[in-house]
């Protein structure tokens, strides 16, 4: 009682005061984003610095960016940073300076490298090779190969595709992911920050955590691949029919003059509607063709890849039982058997130069996908159908190959890299933190997403542990073309590289 007589009435302690100032400012200046909260805290405003160094990306992939290295430090570190200390502010900063120079020097060499090859010859034989073998399997599986049913479906696809990163019941070893981080972090940090092993193994141990443990074994799931594939048919289950035709009355079922100039105005418009279509068709293929034209001569990668990283040799058809050619690149120590058998070349032949480095005959490898998914060989109609494809894309081939190019060009944009880390964030941190698996579906829900109409195709993709080797097999190849050093490959010398590595914040 006598503190409070002694207190003005109006006295207001310091700490209410300067509460009341950080509420007065945080009011007037807005939410603080969090990636500026943990990642930028000396920070006087709420802009944060430019991450990526290309001037035509989408402004908002900085801030998504930044956004999810924010929610994953939060969620990978934070935690245990917080009981060593509470009062290092500095530690979560360091980290994302080092994840920028990662970043920046991982978008100059994806703007320095050719994606036509990787995307549209060697993903392609990946596939198809991933196809022969699981079938392969499959029909081992039902022979003597299985030791009287002692070696499941995955055991025997692990047999044609052996692979040090995963295990024949589709497990991942982390170490062998761990060691490829780190090789990728000596490739692109500066010496200075690559040699404090704290900062080093805890940016490593978050990568391989997102790759390893959340995104591969949801990515391989059947279902999973089954939507994916579907959501980009856009198969339409919902899809009504059209609606039967108005019955006519039965005062326009006699001739009339009003009749007749209803119809004959009709006509006139369809017609007029299909000339105007066909001339629009017109002026988009010739602008097209002049655009192709004109990339092709203007692009930088008209002539073979930048970076050495080595190309997949054309898949010749299966005689009797499909021979597994896939090449496992340089940074697995454990090269799949079928590839040793298939891979060389016959005595006498000759090597096909351009299917080795990758340039040319883009079609060809999507061509013996689809023949190869939808077995065309064992229908007559079918077997017709793709040979004459085969003949037209052989015939214009040139052209082909250069509007795939530009098509591809059109396609990986900024826009599509901002969706992609738009979707990653969604599924990796749903309500801004890690959240548990959802369950499955029952084979019952699998099988209502399965069109009936493809379920034969989508059967090689029905194993988790056969798909984890195919995944894990088109990541090695990414990184193969992004990072050739890691498979005795010269590095890019291109000037973006060099301006990543050195530019930083």
């Amino acid at each position: 009682m006598a503190l409070e007589a002694r207190r003005p009435p109006n006295a207001r302690s310091i700490a209410s005061g300067a509460s009341d100032k950080r509420s007065r400012t945080k009011g007037s200046a807005g939410p603080v984003p969090l990636a500026k909260r943990l990642l930028f805290p000396h920070l006087t405003t709420n802009a944060l610095p430019p991450l990526l160094l290309t001037p035509s990306r989408p402004p908002e992939l900085d801030d998504e960016l930044y956004d999810f290295i924010a929610l994953a430090l939060r969620a990978f570190v934070n935690p245990w940073w917080t009981k060593i200390t509470r009062y290092d502010k500095e530690f979560l900063p360091d980290i994302t300076r080092i994840l920028t120079h990662v970043l920046r020097v991982l978008e100059a060499r994806m703007l320095a490298a050719d994606a036509a090859p990787l995307l549209l010859h060697d993903l392609p034989l990946l596939v198809t090779q991933h196809i022969r073998d699981y079938r392969d399997a499959e029909r081992k599986a039902r022979s003597a190969y299985a030791s009287g049913g002692a070696l499941s479906l995955s055991q025997l696809f692990h047999q044609l595709q052996p692979h040090l990163a995963v295990t024949p019941e589709g497990g991942v070893h982390d170490e062998y992911f761990r060691q490829v981080v780190d090789q990728i972090l000596k490739a692109v940090l500066p010496a200075k920050d690559y040699a404090p092993e704290a900062e080093r193994f805890i940016v490593r141990e978050i990568i391989v955590k997102i790759v390893a443990n959340d995104i591969l074994p949801r990515v391989t799931q059947p279902w999973f691949i089954n939507k994916v594939i579907l959501d980009q048919l856009k198969l339409d289950e919902t899809a009504q029919p059209p609606s039967p035709r108005s019955q006519t009355t039965p005062e326009s079922q006699g001739f009339s003059l009003h009749r007749l100039i209803v119809l004959f105005l009709s006509a006139i418009q369809a017609i007029s509607t299909a000339c105007l279509a066909l001339t629009h068709a017109y002026k988009r293929v010739a602008h097209t063709v002049k655009v192709v034209n004109e990339s092709s001569a203007t692009s930088p990668h008209a002539s073979p890849s930048l970076s050495s990283s080595p190309r997949i040799p054309q898949l010749s058809p299966p005689t009797s039982i499909p021979a597994s050619i896939s090449v496992t690149p340089i940074i697995s120590p454990t090269p799949s058997v079928s590839s040793v058998a298939s891979s060389a070349p016959t005595p006498g032949e000759p090597a096909d130069l351009e299917a080795v480095d990758g340039v040319g005959d883009y079609a060809s490898p999507a061509l013996n996908l689809v023949e190869e998914l939808f077995m065309t060989d064992d229908r007559l109609a079918a077997r017709t159908i793709m040979s004459s494809a085969h003949l037209s894309a052989s015939a214009a081939q040139p052209f082909l190959d250069k509007f795939l190019r530009h098509t591809l060009s059109q396609t990986l944009s900024g826009d599509l890299m901002l969706n992609l880390v738009r979707i990653g964030k969604r599924l990796l941190f749903p309500n801004g933190y890690p959240q548990l698996s959802p369950p499955d579906p029952t084979p019952e829900e699998q099988a209502r997403t399965r069109e009936p109409t493809i379920s034969a195709a989508l059967d090689p993709f029905s194993d988790a542990a056969c798909n984890m080797h195919l995944v894990v097999m088109i990541l090695e190849r990414v990184l193969c073309e992004l990072f050739p050093e890691l498979v005795g490959g010269s590095v890019p010398t291109h000037q973006d590289v060099q301006e990543g590595k050195g530019g930083g914040s």
